[in-house]
């Protein structure tokens, strides 16, 4: 047992290691392996050398090893074949599998709980079953949602009057019969259980549901939060130092990283979850609300403006990777730098679908760290540049979010473009986006529309500059 203990140490110090390294792209790789390497360690230490109180291993090997080669290769299969495109919906599922795990786990529990209690049981034990089983399934259900939308197969956002209420009654009832069972256990009080755990699926769905657009990275976090917290009650209840480590980790950097995004989008986390925007809402025409007009531009004209400028800025957005065209944006860097022009990258904290979307499509490219400038930098950086080419973002480049109070995003940092001399928007339509809000960028003088697919356009950008 002290070995296993050891080898559980071994793997808390891989987990904290692993995580420090995800704070820089350079190291990020590395920290993966050596986390997961210690998660290695730390699965086949219990595996062999686990013994309950009594001296008895685990056995069932053949089960055991039978759902992890079946779990490696499908996760293999995945990881493989995923596109960049479909990263935020791969997260939002395998974060709901490890809330579906913590749930079952609790599930597991309480009916041993039920069936080895005599007269009275352990109501910090039960506590925590309980505990695991409500963020779970809310983990589970409300991931399954975030999927759905995210891949297109839930194409609406639901709501209905006064759900904010609904949603508090149900979440009430939750605590309430959680209270009750835990201070009047008895087996015959057990089927209680099962009527926390279906309202708690019914509070993951109805939770999710309304939210969308913008807001859906923010929910991707908390939600991975609460999966963390799920696993950490199973480390409570099967006294797993590593598990607790693990889950005590998850919950925390999930936690802290929807605050910061929160913070990035000037919104309270009740606000996202309460107030949220990005659903089915009526947007303008295709003429601005000022009554503008839009300005399109030629690839040969902007191949001739960024070969001759000093510095260009790119905002890459989820158009760019839906377009699968990060390889050719960052062929397009190096051009222009082969030519003398200083090229950077703006990123806004909540582009894309994810947390750190557009870090990581870039990274896949080997962009340089140093190019990626943080949002609060890019707004000091955008009035020295000739150019700032927008490749598929939209609400995070919308001035609404400064200049119109009637507008479900204004108070939202965005990035300044419009401080640059030129700005040249990359778009396949005049379509408003994620957040199903009009953008008034479009209509503004300095700003030109370049229609089409990223990648094509970037193609054909690359040729043009190459034959100047």
């Amino acid at each position: 047992m002290e070995l296993l203990t050891i080898l559980y140490l071994i793997g808390s110090i891989t987990f904290i290691l692993g995580l420090k390294m995800l704070s820089n792209p350079k190291t990020a790789r590395k920290g993966n392996l050596i986390a997961a390497a210690g998660m290695t360690i730390a699965i086949l230490g219990t595996i062999f050398l686990y013994q309950d109180d009594e001296g008895k291993k685990l056995g069932n090997y053949a089960w055991i090893f039978g759902g992890i080669l079946i779990g490696t290769i499908i996760g293999a299969f995945a990881a493989k074949k995923v596109k960049m495109t479909a990263m935020p919906q791969m997260v939002s599922i395998f974060n709901g599998m490890g809330g579906a795990c913590a749930a079952l786990i609790s599930l597991v529990e309480f009916n041993h709980l039920v069936n080895n209690s005599e007269s009275s049981v352990n109501l910090g034990i039960l506590s925590i079953i309980l505990l695991g089983l409500i963020i779970g399934s809310v983990s589970f259900a409300g991931s399954m949602i975030a999927w759905g939308k995210l891949n297109g197969n839930i194409k609406k956002d639901f709501s209905f009057l006064r759900q904010q209420f609904v949603n508090i009654g149900i979440l009430l009832a939750i605590l309430g019969l959680s209270i009750f069972l835990v201070l009047n256990f008895s087996p015959e009080n057990s089927n209680l259980f099962y009527v926390i755990f279906i309202l708690s699926l019914l509070y993951g769905l109805l939770f999710v549901f309304p939210i969308g657009g913008a807001d859906m990275p923010v929910v991707i976090s908390l939600l991975n939060s609460f999966t963390g917290v799920a696993a950490a009650c199973g480390g409570f209840l099967y006294d797993n130092k590593v598990m607790l480590t693990g889950g005590i980790l998850v919950g925390a950097a999930g936690t802290l990283l929807t605050i910061l995004m929160c913070n990035a989008m000037n919104r309270s986390l009740l606000n996202v979850l309460i107030g949220s925007f990005g659903g089915n809402k009526k947007t303008e025409g295709a003429t601005s609300s000022s009554g503008g007009t839009v300005k399109e531009v030629t690839l040969s004209d902007t191949a001739v403006l960024m070969t001759y400028a000093n510095k260009v800025m790119i905002v890459p957005g989820y158009g760019l990777a839906v377009a699968q065209a990060q390889h050719a944006c960052h062929e397009l860097e190096k051009l222009l730098e082969s030519k003398g022009v200083d090229v950077f990258y703006a990123i806004h904290p909540v582009a894309g679908r994810m947390p750190g979307h557009m870090n990581v499509l870039l990274a896949e490219t080997d962009v340089p760290y140093e190019k990626l400038m943080e949002m609060e930098q890019a707004n000091e950086e955008f009035s020295t540049a000739d150019v700032v080419l927008i490749l598929g973002a939209n609400d995070v480049v919308n001035p609404a979010a400064k200049e119109s109070t009637s507008s479900p995003i204004y108070g939202m940092p965005i990035l300044e473009v419009e401080l640059a001399k030129n700005v040249i928007v990359n778009k396949r339509s005049r379509k408003p986006g994620y957040a199903g809000i009009e953008n008034e960028l479009f209509y503004r003088p300095k700003t030109s529309m370049l229609f089409g697919d990223a990648k094509k356009v970037l193609q054909d950008l690359i040729s043009e500059i190459k034959n100047l």
